[in-house]
């Protein structure tokens, strides 16, 4: 699979917007909009790409960077304001989908705070 910059840069903010959507939804729908429960993070990394590829190196030009798994990560997908796991975990698997849809092996991932 080959990418350019610029479509790389459209699938990550195709993959935030997704994530805000979800995240939006979530926190609506199961909280009421009131941050509450539990604390924590979440993100999603794609993996099988090494950092000194072409794909590798389309995608650090992006503004993606690798985790000390040599996964590239993005933090907070959704960049949701609460605090609640399960709001940033819906984000985070809403993303993880769009870079599924475009052959990245891809995963969400979350911890409590």
């Amino acid at each position: 699979m080959e990418y350019t910059v610029e479509q790389v840069k459209a699938i990550v903010a195709e993959a935030k917007s997704e994530a805000r959507k979800a995240a939006d939804a979530y926190f609506q729908t199961n909280l009421g909009g009131v941050d509450q429960y539990a604390c924590g993070f979440a993100w999603v990394n794609i993996y099988s790409v090494k950092g000194n590829t072409k794909l590798g190196k389309t995608l650090k030009a992006a503004g993606l960077r690798q985790d000390y798994t040599k996964a590239f990560s993005i933090w907070n997908p959704s960049e949701h304001g609460c605090q609640n796991i399960d709001t940033k975990e819906a984000g985070a698997r809403a993303a993880q989908k769009v870079f599924e849809k475009y052959g990245f092996r891809a995963y969400a991932g979350s911890r409590l705070d």
